[in-house]
Formats: C-alpha cells, sequence, structure tokens
C-alpha cells in the first residue's frame, strides 16, 4: 500500500467518498487520487514525493504557475496584517478597479459595477437571483453540460463533475425548483427562441459558459453568444455569461473580448456579429489567483439591484477577503501580454503534439479550442463520418471515453497530472518552460499507444 492509498483510506473515514469535490475521486479513471503536499511553477507533488508536471493548474487559477513568488509575497503580506476583518478594505475596491479597466474590448466595457464573493457557485446562484430580481421572472434558460456551480437551478444535465459521474442531475433538487430551468441544446438558436415563444413573459435570463468547458472544451459558434444578447433583450430577460473558467485565462478580459477581437480582426466579411455586452458576467478561478474568491459584475442599474441599494439580498462574512483580494491583485497584475503570449504558444504546441501522438498510433479524435484551453474528445468526429467538431453535450457523449483512463494513467506514471476526467479542460501555465513541455512530449507515445489498447470492456 502506497502512502497516496493510506491517506485516501484515511480521507474515507472522515470525508464523503475521500474528497471534498467529486472529480478529485478518480472515480472516471479508476486508481488511487494523488494527494499533493507542495506546487511549484509548472509542477506539483504528492505525498510520496513523486514530482509530476501539472496541467490541472488548480483548474484555472495557477496562471502564472504555482507558487509565484509576487502572488507568494502579496498573500504574506495581507496575511501578516490580518485573516479577516469582517468589513471594508481598500483592497476590495483596488481589485474592482481593476476588474472595470481590464474588460474592455472595442470601446464596450460591461462590467460597471462588481460585486466579491467567496466562489463561483455563489457567484452564478447570485447573478441567477439578480436576474430573476431584476425582471420579476422566475424562469431560467441554460444549455446541456453547461456547469454553471452547484446550485439548485443549475444542476440539471450540468457537464464536469456529473458528466464523470454519469448523472443526470442531482438528488436533494426540489422538482419545483428545477422546474424554473429550460434546459436545451447548446449552439442552438432556434431551441431558444422557441422557448421564449413557449414561455412568454416569464424567462428572466440565459445563462451560459461563454465557452463550454465543462464538458470538455467546446467553444459557441460564430456570433452565439451575440444572438443570445439579442434574443434576450428582444424579449425583456438578461444574458449572464459565465467566465469562471474562462475569465483572465483565454484572454486578459475573458473569451468575450477574445469573442470581441475575432469580429473586429474578421471585419464586415463575418458572418454575423460578434459584438455584445453581456448584462452580468461572472468569475472565478484567475480572478482569486488560486485563493478563494469570485465576482459577480454587469450594468450598474442591474447590479445596483443588489442589497443594501436594492431588494435581492446577497451577504457572505468572508466576501472580498483581504488575503484573497491580495492574491487577486496581484495575480491580475502579473497577467501581462508576455504571460498570455506564452499561455497561447503552450496551448498550441501541447494540443497539435497530443494529436498527432493519437493519430501516429490511430486513435480518431478530434481536439476542443477555445483560446489556450483545450481537451480531446475520442472517437470519429471527422466530416466523412457524418459529424464533424462536437458542438453539444450529445455529441460529446458519444465519443469513446474508455479510451481516456488508460491515457490518464500512462501519462500519471510518466510524470504528467492530467485532469482526472475526459470531460474537463487541460490547463497551461506561464511556468511550463521548455523543461516541462519536453516531459509531457517525452509521455505522449506511450500514452498514445495506450489509449489505442483501450478496450470498453477493461473500462473503469
Amino acid at each position: 500500500m502506497t502512502r497516496n492509498d493510506e491517506l485516501f483510506d484515511r480521507a474515507r473515514l472522515s470525508i464523503p467518498g475521500g474528497v471534498n469535490s467529486p472529480v478529485r475521486a478518480y472515480r472516471s479513471v479508476g486508481g488511487t487520487p494523488r494527494f499533493l503536499v507542495e506546487a511549484k511553477g509548472a509542477y506539483v507533488t504528492d505525498s510520496e514525493g513523486t514530482e509530476y508536471v501539472d496541467l490541472v493548474s488548480s483548474w484555472g487559477p495557477a496562471i502564472l504557475g504555482h507558487a509565484h513568488p509576487g502572488v507568494v509575497a502579496a498573500v504574506q503580506d495581507a496575511a501578516s496584517r490580518g485573516l479577516s476583518f469582517g468589513a471594508s478594505t481598500p483592497g476590495e475596491t483596488e481589485l474592482a478597479e481593476l476588474v472595470r479597466a481590464r474588460v474592455t474590448s472595442g470601446g464596450v466595457s460591461p462590467i460597471e459595477k462588481i460585486r466579491l464573493v467567496s466562489t463561483g457557485t455563489e457567484a452564478t446562484m447570485t447573478a441567477i437571483r439578480l436576474a430573476r430580481g431584476f425582471t420579476g421572472r422566475d424562469v431560467l434558460i441554460k444549455f446541456a453540460g453547461h456547469y454553471h456551480g452547484h446550485s439548485d437551478s443549475l444542476l440539471a444535465e450540468a457537464g464536469s463533475g456529473l458528466a464523470t459521474l454519469g448523472l443526470p442531475a442531482s438528488a436533494g433538487v426540489p422538482a419545483a425548483t428545477a422546474a424554473l430551468t429550460l434546459v436545451l441544446p447548446y449552439n442552438d438558436l432556434d431551441a431558444v427562441r422557441e422557448a421564449f415563444a413557449l414561455h412568454p413573459g416569464r424567462i428572466a435570463a440565459i445563462i451560459t459558459e461563454a465557452a463550454a468547458a465543462n464538458m470538455g472544451v467546446v467553444a459557441p459558434d460564430a456570433g452565439f453568444n451575440a444572438a443570445l444578447s439579442a434574443i434576450a433583450h428582444e424579449n425583456g430577460a438578461l444574458l449572464i455569461v459565465d467566465e469562471v473558467l474562462t475569465g483572465f485565462r483565454v484572454h486578459p478580459a475573458g473569451y468575450w473580448a477574445l469573442e470581441s477581437e475575432a469580429q473586429d480582426a474578421a471585419g464586415s466579411d463575418a458572418a454575423g456579429s460578434l459584438s455584445y455586452a453581456p448584462d452580468l458576467v461572472t468569475y472565478g478561478k484567475v480572478i482569486g489567483g488560486g485563493m478563494p474568491l469570485a465576482a459577480l459584475g454587469g450594468r450598474a442599474d442591474v447590479m445596483d439591484f443588489l442589497a443594501p441599494l436594492g431588494p435581492v439580498y446577497q451577504a457572505g462574512t468572508l466576501s472580498g477577503n483581504p488575503v484573497a483580494v491580495a492574491a487577486g491583485i496581484a495575480t491580475l497584475t502579473l497577467a501581462d501580454a508576455s504571460v498570455y503570449a506564452r499561455l497561447d504558444a503552450t496551448a498550441e504546441l501541447l494540443s497539435a503534439s497530443v494529436s498527432e501522438a493519437l493519430a501516429d498510433v490511430g486513435v480518431a479524435h478530434a481536439v476542443q479550442r477555445a483560446g489556450n484551453l483545450f481537451s480531446f474528445v475520442f472517437g470519429d468526429y471527422s466530416v466523412a463520418s457524418g459529424g464533424g467538431a462536437p458542438r453539444t453535450y450529445s455529441d460529446v457523449q458519444r465519443q469513446d471515453a474508455f479510451r481516456y483512463p488508460a491515457f490518464f494513467h500512462s501519462m500519471l506514471d510518466s510524470g504528467v497530472s492530467l485532469p482526472p476526467s475526459v470531460f474537463e479542460a487541460w490547463f497551461v501555465s506561464a511556468a511550463h518552460d521548455e523543461d516541462a513541455v519536453a516531459r509531457i512530449l517525452d509521455a505522449l507515445p506511450a500514452a498514445a499507444r495506450a489509449a489505442a489498447s483501450a478496450s470498453p470492456t477493461l473500462a473503469v
């Protein structure tokens, strides 16, 4: 029995399933979760002293690399002055101003006011409550496979951990609550229009991931998000764009700005306009630099419906925690143009290299990209097969997921830590230098062969 085995057995005596977030349990890939004790730069180290090149990046926040000296110094300085005050601090306003200044594209700045919270789930939950309070309506539209946290309204056909566990929803969600959420196919504007036609005057908001990244990466069709904004506004509803994963990771201002810049680059010949301004945006992950911090922001008239100015209540003892805020300010300040250039180049190299390794051994697959986020689906998604790149949750679900556990464990045995589910994005950091990338590339041939040899009957 290894040290990781011992720790997992011990954890299961006190913690449900031995983990505090389901995907950590390795249920979809099998084996014993690695219990990490240290992380620095592009590497993590487990309880047995084994070092891995990390492509999880704490699910996104470690954009600069783990334990970046500038972020650590900011956290240590803040902690030395107190861990929590239960009162307002200057840092909260500084971070809010930093986000407002950063999230702009083409002269459009959708974040007029911002409220800091502690988790992405809290941010999206509050955004939905705010949309309902502002519009006076109850019904919500979400898309199958999109994950917006684990609040009751949002667990119908969610991706990520729910996709990994094969659960269509969660026990404990009242039927009456679930009935207020309409789950539509992603990238299907006709379904959205039909929903509004069938429920006139009842839909408060559409919520969508800026680019889906919890069922693997599935980018929106060109113009899809902009069309959602137009349809919502034509019907008196709001558009909530969830950038918990994509915000400040795929672009200094998030996927919304990446889309806007793509439209500008394409010019007037582009099919449909990509330019739009979401009413509300939710952030997490990078905004806290690895500390528990998230936010929602948007139009001032909508945001001012929050207490203490408005009738929509939200509160949190640890909201705007001074240590977390310090980490967020340091991370966003240090994440300059050179950081994003490195992320993009590394993501391009790795996604192409994995694809090449799989192709070399005859494993059919598709590469999924949204900026520097990427993932893979196993199976024949070629146009010749009657398919094409996955655009919906059902497209992703029909893949040969049985190939991923073998691929995952081969990489792990070679010292590379991947997301322990085929339904997750891969994350690179600015700390992935030539040595780290070389270790990943060296591990790929064996992992590809393992995927090629995998069988559905032997899968987890």
